[in-house]
């Protein structure tokens, strides 16, 4: 082995501390890094923190709109069943009406019968036990016997 000279030793030297220094600038710049990642980590933490409250916000008011939706659909049904009920109960009346309308024919002729009978004198009733042996007998047409049976059913009498 041969000795190094002062020169080589004095290189080396040189070499070993600039070696030296860029080791210490490499591990400021690993420390740098490493901080500025610590501090990103924290950003991004902190940012996922907000969306996930952002998220947890916008849920619980997509719950609550939801849950008045609800709340306004169930009396939108209520009213819709209500109505349904009054329309049925309307349409009711109206079938109700539309007999009366095609009854009113015979209401007519039984109410100008009815006047028509108001305006006859009562006989005194010492002529005839019953009272109606005076009375002239009406003529019935055709239809009036057709509709006889009717009428003892409607007025709830045989006779």
């Amino acid at each position: 082995m041969s000795a190094l000279s002062a020169v080589q030793i004095k290189e080396a030297n040189a070499h070993l501390a600039a070696l030296h220094h860029r080791v210490a600038e490499l591990e400021g710049t690993v420390r740098e890094q490493a901080e500025s990642l610590i501090r990103k980590d924290e950003q991004y933490r902190a940012a996922m923190r907000e969306i996930a409250d952002a998220k947890d916000s916008e849920i619980s008011e997509l719950r609550q709109r939801l849950v008045q939706s609800e709340e306004a659909m169930q009396r939108l049904v209520a009213t819709i069943k209500e109505k349904d009920r009054e329309l049925e109960r309307l349409r009711h009346h109206g079938h109700l009406l539309a007999q009366m309308c095609r009854s009113r024919p015979l209401l007519d002729s039984l109410v100008s019968l009815m006047v028509e009978a108001e305006g006859v004198p009562c006989l005194p009733a010492e002529d005839d036990r019953n009272g109606l042996s005076n009375v002239p007998d009406y003529l019935q047409s055709e239809d009036d016997l057709d509709d006889s049976d009717v009428d003892r059913t409607l007025f709830g009498t045989t006779v």
